[in-house]
């Protein structure tokens, strides 16, 4: 005798859920592992960071002498001093000057660079690895090579003056020369790092969008303009952010610029005398350990600053072009 139809399912053996199965140690495993992995940064962060910066603005508050230690709680007077100390503003003055000497023309000739390395060059492979060999090359012969070629009387700069009938420049007296010739050398430095970036980010491009604007007649500087600089924004703000802080944060250049040696002070009358060279100068020169983090404090606030207003302007360019 056959077995009756019905609509009822066949009962099947119920399976226990993923929740019943998983085992309390995956549970927690799968819960506190990403913590884990990314927890190594936050301490390193937080010892040779965050640490750091709060004890400045513990000993920025304090009469602090390098040798003698804590001297008693002054509050804000290392600030009250510094805003009414000349050097204060020249150190900042010269810092602002080098940063937009050096940082404008150095992203503008990377961007350039990475849009020639972008087309079908012949070895390519060669003139994107000569790009990094400025960062190669010890800061400190860095220096002492463009000293010699900023050289007042035997400098090469000097001589090609003269050869299109120009004066000789005493190329470490003046602020104007100064800053020039420290802010070519942030220039050799770090033009070719900033075009490997730019390059990486333009090889992401989708060939496709070139390809449509030359069929509709698009010129290779309108394609640039219109396809190149929006794809490669991230890139762009990026490059302006690093390159601020450590603009605003010029030290090494200046300083084996100066012909008095590591003394901080940036030429016989601070012509190219930096904050964070005033820095030094106070902190390790003059023992003044309060003073100098109450300098590094107003670096840290003019370095946010900037970074902001740069960062704000190039999106809104960006967004434009």
């Amino acid at each position: 005798m056959a077995a009756p139809v019905t609509d009822r399912p066949l009962r099947t053996p119920q399976q226990p859920s993923s929740r019943r199965r998983r085992w309390p140690l995956a549970r927690v495993d799968a819960k506190f592992t990403p913590y884990l992995f990314v927890s190594p940064f936050f301490l390193i962060f937080g010892a040779f960071g965050l640490f750091p910066l709060l004890y400045t603005a513990w000993v920025s508050l304090h009469d602090w002498q390098l040798v003698d230690g804590e001297q008693g709680f002054v509050g804000l007077d290392n600030y009250t001093a510094l805003f009414g100390d000349p050097n204060f503003y020249n150190a900042l003055g010269n810092t602002v000057s080098m940063f937009l000497l050096s940082t404008v023309p150095q992203l503008l000739a990377a961007l350039g660079l990475a849009a020639l390395l972008d087309r079908g060059l012949r070895g390519r492979t060669f003139w994107r690895a000569g790009l990094l060999l400025p960062n190669v090359v010890s800061v400190v012969a860095v220096a002492l090579v463009f000293t010699q070629i900023f050289g007042r009387d035997f400098g090469i700069v000097n001589y090609l003056l003269e050869l299109i009938g120009l004066d000789r420049v005493n190329w470490q007296a003046d602020s104007w020369s100064s800053h020039l010739a420290v802010s070519a050398m942030v220039m050799w430095r770090w033009t070719g790092y900033n075009a490997l970036l730019y390059l990486a980010a333009m090889q992401s491009v989708p060939r496709e969008l070139y390809e449509a604007a030359t069929v509709d007649g698009a010129s290779r500087w309108r394609m640039f303009w219109s396809i190149t600089v929006p794809s490669i924004r991230p890139t762009i703000l990026f490059t302006i952010v690093v390159s601020t802080i450590g603009g605003m944060q010029l030290f090494v250049e200046p300083t084996l610029f100066d012909p008095k040696g590591a003394s901080g002070v940036g030429g016989s009358d601070r012509q190219f005398q930096t904050l964070t060279m005033y820095l030094y100068e106070k902190g390790f020169r003059l023992f003044d350990a309060g003073y100098a983090a109450a300098i590094a404090w107003v670096l840290f606030l003019v370095v946010l600053v900037f970074a902001l207003v740069n960062f704000t302007l190039a999106r809104r360019i960006a967004s434009k072009g």
